[in-house]
């Protein structure tokens, strides 16, 4: 992603070898910018950010419970409690969402 790859030149780590072309810089997943001289022009990207998040979807909650399980018990266990609809977990796992 292009957010990934707004490094302050000076953070910038380097990602590659000496000479290496942009296409090949990002062809393995790094970032490519030659308007700095004297700092890395292929560098790493920034990590994703990520937040876990509860689905919205019924159908695709991973069970975390057991049944009868209380909501305090569930969102002890970092898990999303929500009593509805029948048939389909009520404690569940969150789902990690890129930012």
């Amino acid at each position: 992603a292009k957010c990934q790859c707004k490094v302050v030149p000076r953070e910038r780590t380097n990602c590659g070898y000496p000479g290496i072309s942009a296409a090949e810089c990002k062809r393995i997943g790094c970032c490519f910018n030659a308007s700095v001289p004297s700092v890395p022009w292929c560098y790493n990207p920034k990590p994703k950010k990520v937040k876990k998040v509860c689905p919205n979807d019924p159908y695709t909650r991973i069970n975390c419970g057991f049944p009868g399980i209380k909501p305090r018990e569930c969102t002890r266990k970092g898990c999303c409690f929500r009593a509805h609809p029948a048939g389909v977990p009520w404690c569940f796992y969150r789902r990690v969402m890129e930012e």
